[in-house]
C-alpha cells in the first residue's frame, strides 16, 4: 500500500489539473513546502507542550514566539517557509535548523556526481531534469569546498612507520593559472603495508615533474610518521633516487623495466621496432642477474652499433633495473614495473577525461581525492600470494620485517 490512499491520488490528480510532469514537480513542491512547514509548527507544539486543538494555548504561543522567513533548497527547487522561533526559550527547530540552507540530500547528490567527473554545467543540467532544480555554478562550488578540511585531514592523517613496496608516479593536468593554461603533475604515492594490504598515501598537486619536489614528497611521509620502506618503485626520472636516498638511505629502489623499454625505443626506427622489443625481451625474463648481464652483452653485439644509446641507458641504469632479480617470480611480479600505479592513474583518467582544463588546483585536487576514496573503497583484499612474498622480506630484511 503506498503512502497516500489511490482515491486521494486521484483527487489530487483531478482537482489540480495534472497533465505533464512539470504540473506534477509543482504539485509535490507545494506539498513538501506545505509538509515542511507542518512539521515545523508541529515540533514546537511539542516543545512547548502545547495541544494543537487548544485555541488559547496556541494564542498565548503565538504571542510569546516569533518567526523568520528562510529560503532552502531541496529536490523540488526552492522553498520559502516560515520558521517558528520561541524568544523566551532556546528552541532551534531540528527539521530545518538555522543555517541550513538544504533540506534534501541535494549536497551529497552534487559531490557524488562531481566525484564521477562530471561538469558543473552536467551537474546543473542533471537538477534541473531530473528535478525541475536550477542550481547556480556557486551553489555547486560551494558545496564541494566542503570537501576542502576533509582532503587537509586526509592528506596529514598519521601513517604506518614501515611500508613494504611504495609506488610513486605523477599523472599530469591542464590548469588555469594567472590567467594561462599550465600543466600540472599530480604526483601519487600508492604504499603496501607489511599486511599485505595497498593504499593512496596522498596526492600532491606541483607544476611540471621533478625530483626537487618528489624530495618534498618524501619528507611530507616521513613526518607523517613513515620511518622505513623497504622497496621503492619508480620510474627513470633524473634525479628520482638521490631524492629517495637523500630520505631513505637503506630502501632499495626498483626502476620500471616497461618505462626503460619505451625510452630504449624512442628512436628506434620503425622498421626496426619489433626486432629491438624482441631482443630486449631476454634481458628482462632471464632467470638471473648474471643471465641477464650475459643477454644484455649479446643485444650490444648484434645492437650497440646501430643503437649505442640503448645499451648505454640500459648499463647506466643497470643497478635500479636489476634490484627485482634477487627475488622470487611472486615480488619481482608485484616490483618490476609501475603496473600498480598506473592502473589506478587509468582510473582517474576515467574519472577526470571530461576535464579538459582545471579551474584551479584545488578543484584539480577535489575531484582526484573523490575518485580516490572511490578507487580505495574496491580495495578490500590483500596483495595476491602476499604471505610467500613476506615470508621474502623477512629473508631479506630479518632486522627490518618483523612478523606478529
Amino acid at each position: 500500500m503506498g503512502l497516500i490512499p489511490k482515491d486521494q491520488l486521484r483527487q489530487l490528480i483531478k482537482e489540480h489539473n495534472l497533465q505533464t510532469m512539470e504540473d506534477v514537480q509543482k504539485a509535490l513542491k507545494d506539498i513538501f513546502a506545505e509538509t515542511l512547514q507542518e512539521m515545523l509548527e508541529a515540533e514546537l507544539d511539542t516543545e512547548l507542550g502545547y495541544a494543537k486543538h487548544d485555541s488559547k494555548q496556541k494564542q498565548t504561543k503565538n504571542s510569546r514566539n516569533g518567526y523568520s522567513k528562510k529560503t532552502v533548497t531541496s529536490e523540488y527547487g526552492e522553498l520559502d517557509l516560515t520558521i517558528p522561533r520561541d524568544r523566551l526559550g532556546e528552541f532551534e527547530p531540528a527539521i530545518v535548523k538555522k543555517h541550513q540552507r538544504h533540506v534534501t540530500g541535494i549536497e551529497d547528490q552534487i559531490v557524488s556526481m562531481y566525484a564521477k567527473g562530471m561538469s558543473t554545467r552536467d551537474i546543473q543540467d542533471h537538477l534541473h531534469n531530473l528535478y525541475g532544480l536550477e542550481v547556480s555554478p556557486t551553489l555547486i562550488s560551494n558545496v564541494t569546498a566542503k570537501l576542502l578540511p576533509l582532503i587537509k585531514e586526509w592528506q596529514n592523517r598519521p601513517l604506518q612507520s614501515v611500508y613494504s613496496v611504495v609506488f610513486m608516479d605523477a599523472i599530469h593536468f591542464k590548469v588555469k593559472q594567472d590567467g594561462q593554461i599550465i600543466s600540472k603533475a599530480a604526483y601519487m604515492v600508492i604504499g603496501i603495508d607489511l599486511e599485505g594490504y595497498k593504499d593512496v598515501l596522498g596526492i600532491w598537486i606541483g607544476e611540471n615533474e621533478s625530483a626537487k619536489f618528489w624530495l618534498h614528497v618524501l619528507t611530507d611521509l616521513k613526518n607523517r610518521g613513515v620511518q622505513d620502506i623497504l622497496i621503492i618503485c619508480v620510474d627513470n626520472l633524473k634525479g628520482f633516487s638521490e631524492a629517495i636516498a637523500a630520505s631513505y638511505p637503506q630502501t632499495e629502489v626498483q626502476k620500471c623495466i616497461i618505462h626503460q623499454i619505451r625510452n630504449s625505443i624512442k628512436y628506434v626506427s620503425y622498421k626496426d621496432l619489433k626486432k629491438i622489443t624482441t631482443a630486449l625481451r631476454p634481458i628482462y625474463t632471464a632467470p638471473t642477474e648474471e643471465a641477464a648481464l650475459l643477454e644484455l652483452d649479446q643485444f650490444e653485439e648484434t645492437w650497440g652499433k646501430q643503437y649505442p644509446l640503448i645499451v648505454r641507458s640500459w648499463r647506466s641504469n643497470w643497478d635500479e633495473l636489476a634490484t627485482f632479480f634477487k627475488y622470487s617470480p611472486e615480488l619481482r611480479k608485484l616490483i618490476y614495473t609501475t603496473n600498480m600505479i598506473e592502473s589506478y592513474h587509468r582510473q582517474l583518467r576515467k574519472v577526470t577525461k571530461g576535464k579538459s582544463i582545471f579551474p584551479t588546483d584545488e578543484s584539480l585536487l577535489k575531484m582526484l581525492y573523490l575518485a580516490t576514496m572511490d578507487v580505495i573503497r574496491k580495495w578490500t583484499g590483500r596483495v595476491q600470494n602476499w604471505g610467500q612474498i613476506l615470508l621474502q622480506l623477512t629473508v631479506h630484511f630479518p632486522e627490518r620485517v618483523q612478523i606478529r
